[in-house]
């Protein structure tokens, strides 16, 4: 490659031909001209005409070169450097004139190259950084779950061993003593026996949430169990005054679970969906059962600042992030069957939608509700491989939708 002229030496060489040629002109048209003149003062006039017309055209022309050879070149790469200060680092400025002039161009585009490969490296530690913490975030979260649930099953356990023998033998007790009592005396028995059994129910509740029972898996007709869930409840009497409606998809492929297990969760979604609705007059309940294909876990988008770098998110250093939803069970894409129990109630709070299956947790007020039902469901799905959620749609009301993985079918191999 041929080596570039510098500027200095451009500049020179132009401004020496300019200046010659400038020179030239001047001397020769003094040489012709000034023999000509008798009279001195015109000669004199004609010779500073004559300069002055020369300093014009050397004035005119080193302008053009100065513009030419300088000026331009330094507003392209003025141009050149505010766009890429701007961001826009794809920018790049050729400048193949001088030697000068290219040094600084190719200074300008390293600068770029180096910007940018600086920022990809920043974006990419940054995703990195995000990803770490979302593990951490979930980590601590199911640590957090786990200690919990060995402080439930180690209190259940103590519960049982110290409450659940004598409370047994005082609900005996009672019964003897309501046998024996007057009238007078009988209620007062019997009203000490419902509070007694109700004590039983939540030691009960404990244990299932600390030790549920053994799951006896099978193929599953969720349709089926829906029907014969909702026609239990309305026999019992627990649905009085709620209307109660099923859409459920004809066909459903089946899912593999313990029939009396996913009952007990149902049961208890349409009693928490009958408490929580009360005696409001146009009460509703709908259960609804359908396929689709499997979704990934839900991120969270973090909220972005109008001086963030475009490829650059800086939430996680303003401490924005909430954990994800948990991810559908099975591949991404597979189907999977969802039964949803939606009400038009109350809904719930927002800030307890990230905890209503944790034990203790309830929206129901103080004595009406120990805070386990939701927690011994969560325990059951999970042991079948699905999972719940509880949501607020925006038409309002509280939809808890239950995710089961279709039931993959056996395959017999004959030996030949």
């Amino acid at each position: 490659m041929k080596p570039l002229p510098t500027l200095r030496r451009e500049l020179i060489v132009a401004f020496g031909v300019v200046f010659a040629g400038a020179l030239l002109v001047a001397v020769v048209g003094i040489s012709l001209m000034l023999p000509r003149f008798q009279n001195p003062y015109i000669a004199t006039a004609y010779v500073l005409l004559l300069l002055l017309g020369d300093v014009a055209i050397f004035t005119l022309f080193g302008r053009s070169l100065v513009q030419a050879r300088v000026l331009e070149p330094v507003d392209r790469m003025i141009d050149g450097a505010e766009a890429i200060a701007a961001g826009k680092y794809d920018v790049r400025v050729s400048e193949p004139g001088s030697r000068e002039m290219h040094r600084l161009a190719d200074a300008l585009n390293r600068m770029a190259e180096r910007l940018l490969t600086d920022q990809h490296q920043l974006a990419e530690n940054v995703r990195s950084l995000d990803e770490t913490n979302k593990l951490l975030l979930e980590a601590r979260d199911a640590m957090i779950r786990t200690e919990k649930l060995a402080s439930a099953g180690r209190l259940a356990a103590g519960i049982a061993h110290e409450i659940g023998n004598p409370l047994g033998a005082i609900i005996g007790y009672l019964g003897l003593i309501a046998r024996r009592a007057t009238d007078g005396d009988r209620e007062l028995v019997e009203a000490a026996e419902r509070e007694a059994r109700r004590i039983d129910r939540i030691v009960r509740g404990l244990l299932d949430f600390s030790r549920p029972h053994e799951a006896h898996t099978a193929p599953l007709d969720i349709n089926v169990v829906v029907q014969e869930t909702t026609e239990l409840v309305l026999m019992q009497g627990r649905l009085a005054g709620v209307e109660l409606k099923l859409d459920l998809q004809p066909s459903l492929p089946h899912v593999s679970g313990d029939p009396y297990q996913l009952q007990q969760v149902l049961v208890n979604l349409l009693i928490n969906a009958a408490d929580a609705l009360g005696d409001q007059p146009d009460a509703q309940v709908t259960v609804i059962t359908r396929t689709r294909k499997a979704q990934p876990k839900r991120t969270i988008e973090q909220a972005r600042r109008r001086d963030d770098p475009p490829t650059v998110n800086y939430a996680h250093r303003r401490r924005l992030w909430a954990a994800p939803a948990q991810a559908d069970p099975g591949p991404v894409g597979s189907e999977v069957v969802e039964i949803s129990v939606a009400d038009n109630g109350p809904g719930i709070p927002a800030d307890m939608l990230g905890t209503v299956f944790e034990p203790f947790v309830t929206t129901k007020e103080p004595g009406k509700g120990t805070g386990l039902g939701l927690a011994v469901c969560a325990r059951l799905i999970d042991g079948m491989g699905g999972v719940i959620r509880a949501d607020s749609p925006e038409s309002g009301g509280a939809r808890f939708s239950i995710v089961l993985p279709r039931a993959v079918a056996k395959t017999h191999s004959t030996e030949p």
